[in-house]
């Protein structure tokens, strides 16, 4: 499996919400990005305890989702940058049924390895309110991506190296085949998940520490 690298995206810490700091604008960048332990140099995470991190160093949310918003919310232009959801990575032809849990992936001379699937936070539908000048339109985006499992997901970086633009992402390893990010997404997101999905879940080594413990929670 092969996909070109249409963009690569990196954000720095600024006013997002009133005084609130946030890096979810997300910027194509000119040239070769550095792919490091902690993410793309440089990129920002204002909230560390809740982004950025080894499990959550690189995140792909994927280009083909945005007709799928531009349906719903209507044809804004935020809907043409490739890092309006803070999405690093933007490729248009690969979604949560196709990757897996430890899959790894060649991109430029890096190797990442897919650590979860992503949570949605309240940051979208503020963007989006914010473009679209009525924060009503953009509520409910984050109950829609858990609910349809739209989420995008996170990578670790195992062998740092550089990219750019026009780079193929090239899976070379596929993880647990059993577990794609949609059904990784609906089992630990939205509850969907049966006490075995849990168990599997929680059991599963290249899944975030993060997320096994959530699945371990629910567990009876």
């Amino acid at each position: 499996m092969k996909r070109t690298l249409e963009a690569i995206c990196t954000g720095t810490a600024r006013p997002f919400n009133g005084a609130e700091l946030s890096a979810f604008l997300k910027r194509p960048r000119e040239g070769v990005v550095q792919i490091l332990e902690e993410g793309l140099a440089p990129d920002e995470q204002a909230d560390r305890k809740n982004h950025g991190g080894p499990d959550m160093a690189v995140h792909l949310y994927p280009l083909a989702h945005h007709d799928f918003w531009r349906e719903k919310i209507g044809a804004i232009d935020l809907l043409d940058e490739p890092g309006a959801f803070g999405s690093n990575l933007a490729i248009s032809d690969l979604v949560e049924t196709q990757v897996h849990i430890g899959d790894r992936f060649r991109l430029g001379t890096a190797l990442l390895e897919v650590s979860q699937p992503r949570k949605p936070c309240w940051k979208i539908e503020h963007r989006f309110g914010a473009a679209l000048g009525d924060p009503d339109t953009s509520k409910g985006m984050v109950a829609t991506i858990v609910k349809t499992a739209r989420c995008g997901w996170y990578f670790r970086v195992l062998e740092i190296g550089e990219a750019e633009a026009g780079d193929v992402l090239e899976r070379v390893e596929t993880g647990n085949q059993d577990w794609t990010i949609a059904r990784a997404s609906f089992a630990l997101h939205a509850g969907k998940g049966s006490q075995q999905d849990y168990a599997e879940l929680a059991a599963i080594e290249a899944l975030s520490p993060k997320e096994r413990s959530r699945a371990r929670a629910k567990l009876a």
